[in-house]
This record gives structure tokens, C-alpha cells and sequence, in this order.
């Protein structure tokens, strides 16, 4: 089986993750990357859609988890994220990375990243 990458990046949704109570309440933005391996052969050859994974409900699926529970780590977000990718039968891979550009440090930085792969 070949190994082929199927990449969104930039996913934005707004979430209310984080051990601060601030956090919680107010809430901030999250992005997310994710890049999905599959085997893209039986899709290019049908050009059918049915035979990959429609990336779009994917982004949908990952801004929903953003969007959702909220959970004390970006740790176990990433988890939920890459868990729903994996729903996906023709996934056989996927790299979660989660962004917290807005997190609590108190000196200057650019982002927070936790990145994890996760397969079947």
C-alpha cells in the first residue's frame, strides 16, 4: 500500500481549553494542522471521491473538537482530533498539530505547538 499525504493546515476555531480559569471562560483561538495518510491510488483511478477521505468533513470534524468539550491540555485535544481522522476508513495515518498561540506565557513567543501521530 502506498503512503500518501492528504495536508490542511491553518484549521482556526475559537475553544475554551486550558488549565486557567481565564482560559475557560474567555475562551481563545486554536489552530490546527493535520496531515493525513492514506492510499490515494483507488481514488485517482476511479477519480472518485468515495473511494478517499473528503477533507472537508475532516476540517469540519477537527473544528468541531476545538469547538467543543473544553479539556485542561492541548495534549488531549490533539488526541480527540486525531481519534476522529482515524473514523475515517481510507486514513490510515495522521499527524494532529495543535496551536495555542494565545497561551499564558508571561514572556514573549511566537506559538504552542504539540504535535502527534496516530495510526491503525
Amino acid at each position: 500500500m502506498g503512503v500518501d499525504r492528504v495536508a490542511l493546515r491553518g484549521l482556526r476555531a475559537h475553544g475554551h481549553h486550558g488549565v486557567f480559569p481565564e482560559e475557560r471562560e474567555k475562551g481563545q483561538v486554536f489552530v490546527v494542522d493535520l496531515v493525513l495518510g492514506l492510499d490515494a491510488r483507488p481514488a485517482a483511478a476511479g477519480d472518485d471521491l468515495a473511494l478517499t477521505v473528503n477533507y472537508g468533513v475532516v476540517a469540519e470534524e477537527a473544528v468541531a473538537a476545538v469547538q467543543g468539550e473544553p479539556v485542561d491540555l492541548i495534549e488531549t485535544l490533539a488526541e480527540r482530533i486525531a481519534e476522529r481522522c482515524l473514523r475515517h476508513d481510507p486514513v490510515r495515518e495522521v499527524e494532529v498539530v495543535v496551536h495555542k498561540p494565545d497561551a499564558p506565557i508571561t514572556v514573549p513567543f511566537d506559538d504552542v505547538t504539540i504535535t502527534i501521530t496516530r495510526s491503525r
